[in-house]
């Protein structure tokens, strides 16, 4: 199986295909909203704006599918 969620990952798109990523990300010292609006930019823009480590940016990466497929199981 191949999940959706990759470094590459539009913000806007990741906010619409997992709303609770805003707060997680927040968690993690990444806005991804301004005004009520996703800002622009890829996951691993922000990222790495934030000096994060490839290795955080793999395990963000990481949970925000499990996140994904947790959220896909309880909406079946």
């Amino acid at each position: 199986m191949i999940l959706p969620i990759t470094k590459d990952i539009q913000i806007e798109d990741l906010i619409e295909i997992l709303p609770q990523a805003v707060s997680y990300l927040r968690e993690k010292g990444i806005v991804c909203v301004v005004c009520g609006e996703p800002v622009w930019g890829s996951l691993n823009d922000l990222a790495t704006q934030k000096e994060l480590s490839n290795e955080s940016i793999e395990v963000i990466i990481k949970e925000l599918n499990e996140m994904l497929l947790k959220n896909k199981h309880t909406t079946i």
